[in-house]
């Protein structure tokens, strides 16, 4: 294997022009795309390793998601929406440009593509955490009470 994996590469794999068109589906049934996530939750877990410097952002890309699923949230472009479903579901299919069960070397792909997907929606990851943000200061009980406290 004497090319170096760069997520940019697995991007322009059948493997992931495959994901893509599947994302489309999964963006249009909630319920599948939670059990995407959870999937993908699962199997982060146990291999938080090759994922540890994109981590935070791959857990906001999730939060993104279920929330965008609840309909909650959906100040995303669309292309930016389907990359990072595209980029899970490659990440959770076992067989792709470098099938997972190769010990060593099946989540380099993986990570590469996460990688490279995540850095390029970086901005819409950031306002979809500003907006989480707003969101927990705006149901947070002691803000409330203090509005309340403002007004009499």
């Amino acid at each position: 294997m004497g090319d170096r994996i760069t997520g940019e590469k697995v991007g322009r794999s059948s493997f992931f022009r495959t994901a893509r068109k599947r994302a489309i589906e999964y963006l249009k049934s909630p319920a599948r795309l939670n059990r995407l996530i959870d999937r993908a939750t699962q199997k982060i877990y146990h291999r938080q390793g090759p994922f540890s410097e994109i981590l935070e952002s791959l857990q906001a890309s999730f939060r993104l998601l279920r929330a965008y699923a609840g309909g909650r949230y959906r100040e995303i472009p669309t292309a930016s929406l389907i990359s990072i479903v595209a980029s899970i579901i490659y990440f959770v299919m076992p067989v792709d440009m470098i099938p997972d069960f190769i010990l060593g070397l099946g989540l380099i792909d993986d990570a590469a593509l996460l990688g490279w997907v995540l850095s390029s929606v970086k901005s819409d990851i950031d306002h979809f955490i500003a907006w989480e943000r707003d969101q927990a200061e705006t149901d947070d009980p002691e803000s409330i009470a203090d509005d309340a406290t403002r007004e009499d």
